[in-house]
């Protein structure tokens, strides 16, 4: 997968942070525990110049085996002591060296293999985090929150079209969405939000979207219209298939397309996005899709196979009600 250089810096710095931190905390409970026990910083110092130690027996010369041997016993019995002193003062055996989060890579994103330095999978989660990032600095994230979200423009009485209580009805699309987001997996199910415009779906979205990039999740949010622009532009712009931007919408955790059934439909965009629909849901990586169109208008839209495809995969919830947005005027 291609990234850009701004995208690379990005990742390399958090894991450089991470990194330096964990260096950090292992530094601080060092000078804590060896304040309370001068004795093990002197096992910790003799630890350290057995290196030296055994050095310069080689260099020396003579019996190297024999003085070898009593610095390896020597050494593996200060180390004995050392782990002692931790747990009688409470600490685990590992206090003093850095807790890295990745413990493959110890946080610097590659490891040697089989002769070979290979990108840790830590390094290309950040990628695609920072990639993420960067797809959704246009996006209107901060504008949609569960807690701004109202059901107080919702009538409370059935209504005759549908047969359900618009408000009852959209409380329980709540729930579930605010469950989902609290319970977000990198496998969890996909979603398919369907209805009139104006009755709060792009909301939901946005307020998922919040709730799972919070978690630590990389999230692509993105307009129907703006990523069929993006996947043209990316293909005819290059002369050739570039896949790094298809790449980013099929790695991500979670891809929420917005408005579905907007964006100008060619050939080309449709199979573009069933493609990429298609590649998540053989992955059980979620989507999660709103739309205006009714299932029969998305058939018409686009293709059979399309639709089934999305509506086969995922949990439809219907958005019941009036337009919330000029009620709220």
């Amino acid at each position: 997968m291609g990234f850009n250089s701004n995208v690379q810096k990005i990742a390399a710095d958090r894991l450089f942070e991470r990194r330096i931190q964990a260096e950090k905390r292992a530094e601080r409970t060092k000078a804590e525990f060896f304040e309370k026990c001068p004795r093990a910083s002197e096992l910790d110092r003799g630890i350290t110049n057995s290196g030296v130690q055994a050095a310069r027996a080689v260099l020396k010369g003579g019996d190297v085996v024999s003085e070898m041997k009593k610095l390896r016993d020597s050494n593996l019995a200060m180390q004995s002591e050392l782990k002692e002193l931790l747990r009688k003062n409470g600490y685990p055996e590992t206090a003093l060296e850095p807790d890295y989060k990745c413990k493959k890579c110890s946080d610097t994103g590659y490891y040697e293999t089989e002769g070979r330095t290979v990108l840790c999978t830590c390094l290309k989660q950040e990628l695609v985090r920072a990639a993420c990032d960067e797809l959704n600095r246009t996006a209107p994230l901060s504008l949609s929150t569960f807690d701004s979200f109202s059901l107080e423009y919702y009538d409370r009485q059935t209504d005759p079209n549908y047969g359900v209580v618009p408000y009852q009805h959209m409380d329980k699309v709540l729930k579930f969405c605010k469950a989902y987001a609290e319970s977000f997996t990198p496998d969890s199910g996909s979603i398919l939000m369907k209805g009139a415009t104006g009755l709060g779906k792009t909301h939901l979205s946005l307020a998922i979207a919040n709730e799972v990039i919070r978690r630590g999740y990389g999230v692509v949010y993105v307009s129907a219209p703006a990523i069929s622009q993006k996947l043209e532009k990316q293909y005819f712009s290059r002369g050739d298939s570039d896949d790094s931007l298809t790449d980013i919408l099929t790695d991500c955790d979670l891809l929420i397309i917005d408005d579905l059934g907007t964006e100008f439909k060619t050939q080309f965009t449709v199979a573009q996005l069933y493609n990429i629909f298609n590649a998540r849901m053989l992955r059980h990586k979620p989507v999660i899709i709103n739309t205006n169109l009714t299932m029969r208008e998305l058939e018409q839209s686009y293709t059979q196979r399309f639709v089934s495809r999305i509506s086969g995969e995922s949990t439809k919830l219907d958005f019941f009600g009036k337009d919330i947005r000029i009620r709220k005027k």
